[in-house]
């Protein structure tokens, strides 16, 4: 089979099995969907406010359909009042349910470029439980009001019946926020819209200027896209960058991950934390900078790490990109862990916050559906849904699985650019080290953003090196992408 002809889709399903994942549904799942699809009308009462009359819109790839999350804001004397609501999947998937079971066993949507597998059926994460536009749902709310200087002064989360306004993305938002674009109809057609996105992007870059003065790191990282016609073929690869927008939601859910985790620790209650350890190779680290002209300390330390890197996208922004991509191989993954009341807490050292966990995308990960109901159990004061053991047999899988969402993404990845890139062999592209391992040395192009080994002139060369690299060979079957200096 030629590489133009390669079945990309038989392939991610093949990878995703390789790698311990099993993409059919439980036994049990049809009639479960049977029964939510039969549920009457959602209703407010009892614990559940009604938000509806609020003009909640929500911001996303143009693609999706899975929306998790929902905003407002207002200005109030003593700040902004956010209003955070995601999408409240426990009232529809009960714990040791058919669905909740393979969610539990499977922990994360994959996205393999050419194919999508959810945690939950599409009928669910895109349907039922779907934020969408024009729809009553139920959520979670965690509230906050931010304060002038970006410090969270009070907060509280409750459950409520909203209705998303207006279904946004990054791409129209962004655009317009940046100035580079008039809005596009629906923000146009809406003046409420206009002001109230204005003062989320004015409250998010407040939220982000204190992280920052803790420390928290600022990256600009390109994300490679499959461009797919009707008929499944690859037709290249292209390069999707954060905008304005996509910064917004970042720092809405990185303070409402934060104050969730907050509430929790306050509680008493045991839960799944996200951390991202010191990292072990700040040697490293260190002598990139100090290659570029900047001292950091001996020991890791983010603040310092963050002003050399703001000092960095500024003086050369045209670069920025690689650097961002050799600081955040060398600072690792994240991982998911249990913590108890009294542990010591590791922190997000990326993030510069002592307290974080995963929330606000239960549709897509089974942390964030956990943890969405060891909220509900804390704000009512009722029973852990978990033991402790339980919660740490998930934290593990969690952190197992996601790093097995991360392999089959880099095949298919390697697969889809093997067949974007089968004509052009013998090309030129400008690269960064990525990789040094004992199975040989990885690089990442920059434009398109793809990832290979170094097959030749890997001698002497180091994560964080940017060089010139020509393209050797494809092979979409195996997914190999192979380089030469």
């Amino acid at each position: 089979m030629s590489n133009a002809h390669f079945d990309l889709a038989a392939a991610a399903r093949e990878e995703m099995i390789h790698d311990g994942f099993n993409p059919e549904f439980a036994a049990g799942t049809a009639e479960q969907l049977t029964a939510l699809r039969a549920r009457g009308p959602l209703q407010a009462g009892g614990d559940i406010q009604d938000l509806r009359s609020l003009s909640w819109s929500s911001i996303d790839n143009d693609s999706s359909r899975d929306l998790d999350q929902i905003e407002f804001a207002e200005s109030t004397a003593g700040g902004t009042r956010v209003l955070i609501g995601i999408a409240d999947v426990d009232s529809s998937i009960p714990a040791g349910s058919p669905m909740d079971t393979h969610a539990s066993s499977e922990t994360t949507t994959v996205y393999a470029l050419v194919r999508t597998f959810p945690m939950l059926p599409e009928e669910i994460s895109t349907d039922l439980t779907s934020l969408a536009e024009g729809q009553d749902r139920l959520a979670m709310i965690t509230e906050m009001l931010v304060d002038a200087n970006g410090t969270v002064a009070s907060s509280k989360i409750y459950r409520a019946l909203v209705r998303n306004q207006a279904q946004l993305t990054y791409s129209a938002v962004g655009a317009w926020l940046e100035g580079r674009s008039a809005p596009d109809h629906k923000v146009a057609a809406s003046a409420d819209l206009q002001s109230q996105l204005q003062l989320q992007d004015i409250t998010a870059q407040a939220l982000r200027t204190e992280r920052h003065r803790l420390g928290a790191l600022t990256f600009d990282r390109a994300e490679a896209q499959a461009d797919i016609a009707d008929d499944g073929k690859v037709q290249g690869i292209s390069t999707v960058r954060k905008t304005r927008a996509s910064d917004l939601i970042e720092e809405f859910m990185v303070a409402a991950n934060e104050v969730v985790a907050a509430m929790l620790r306050g509680s008493g209650a045991t839960s799944i934390r996200r951390v991202v350890r010191t990292p072990a190779r700040w040697p490293r680290i260190v002598e990139l900078a100090g290659r570029l002209g900047a001292n950091l300390p001996a020991q890791p330390d983010s603040g310092a790490l963050s002003k050399f890197l703001e000092a960095r996208k500024a003086s050369d922004p045209v670069h920025y990109a690689d650097l961002s991509l050799s600081v955040i191989k060398l600072l690792g993954p994240g991982e998911y862990v249990m913590s108890r009341q009294g542990d010591t807490e590791e922190g997000h050292f990326g993030l510069a916050a002592q307290d974080y966990t995963h929330s606000t995308a239960p549709n897509r990960r089974f942390a964030d559906l956990v943890t969405q109901r060891l909220i509900k159990a804390a704000i009512t004061n009722g029973k852990p849904p978990y033991s402790d053991d339980e919660l740490d047999a998930i934290a593990k899988n969690c952190t197992l699985k996601e790093s097995a969402s991360r392999k089959v993404e880099r095949a298919m990845g390697k697969r889809v650019a093997a067949v974007a890139l089968h004509d052009k062999i013998g090309q030129s592209f400008r690269a960064v080290v990525t990789g040094n391992t004992p199975k040989g040395v990885f690089v990442r192009v920059i434009d398109p953003p793809i990832e290979g080994r170094l097959m030749r002139g890997e001698h002497g060369v180091d994560v964080g090196d940017q060089i010139q690299v020509t393209l050797l060979s494809t092979d979409p079957q195996r997914g190999f992408i192979d380089f030469g200096r």
